[in-house]
């Protein structure tokens, strides 16, 4: 590999710059503590602060961050909602999880959004630097027991995925296939392409099951498609 191929693993410090942040939580008093926390860090700059998933996404538009430090469980738009959007329309942005939630329900969706790192919120100042140092490096940010977890889960033996006998909570066949498609990951757009429908008919779709299993976000919706064996985690 030539010297101009070679990837820059210097932190921002020792660039000379920092690494610009933005830090997305719904909790005032979390994010303020982050925001805080990151402004003692070396070669940290928190360039803005959203409440929200939406917020974070209209905030990596303006400013163009290197990273965001994302919750996932938020109003408006979930955190996997948010890091699916930003790594879909700004992938020079990196989107690292800091949440208290390690499950495989908040773990495995968040990864497949494009999440690079993944923390949670018992992890100090010096674990949130490794974890931005990796992901601007390109590699993987990931805490010890999610780094554990994913071994465990490409060891585990694989089952046969079959279809519920019985669909929960009256959801019809076809919001069930939408359900399915949602805990794989897809975007409204990318859902109607592969059912050949609208975009707003895939909407309504959505609207009816999430009033019919009381979800309120994604996030619950993949819970809720695991649970009642609607979709598979990844790896198994």
């Amino acid at each position: 590999m030539s010297a101009g191929d070679e990837r820059d693993t210097r932190t921002g410090d020792e660039r000379g710059t920092s690494v610009r942040v933005v830090v997305a939580d719904d909790q005032t008093v979390v994010r303020e503590g982050i925001v805080m926390l990151l402004g003692l860090l070396p070669g940290m700059e928190v360039v803005g602060a959203a409440g929200d998933g939406e917020e974070a996404v209209r905030l990596v538009a303006e400013l163009a961050p290197d990273v965001v430090l994302m919750d996932l469980r938020m109003p408006r738009m979930d955190g996997v909602e948010a890091t699916r959007r930003i790594r879909a329309e700004h992938p020079g942005t990196q989107v690292v999880v800091l949440t208290t939630y390690a499950d495989d329900e908040s773990l495995f969706p968040a990864l497949k959004a494009g999440a690079r790192g993944y923390l949670t919120k018992d992890a100090g100042g010096d674990d949130i630097v490794r974890a931005v140092e990796a992901v601007m490096s390109g590699d993987a940010g990931l805490a010890p027991q999610v780094q554990l977890r994913l071994l465990e889960r490409l060891s585990e033996p694989v089952a046969p995925a079959g279809p519920p006998a019985e669909l929960p909570d009256g959801l019809t066949a076809r919001e069930a296939e939408v359900l399915a498609h949602i805990a794989d990951g897809r975007t409204n757009n990318e859902i109607a392409r592969a059912l050949q429908v609208s975009t707003a008919t895939v909407k309504t779709h959505i609207n009816n099951l999430f009033a019919k299993a009381g979800l309120k976000d994604r996030t619950q919706a993949v819970r809720y498609a695991y649970r009642h064996g609607i979709a598979e985690p990844p790896g198994r």
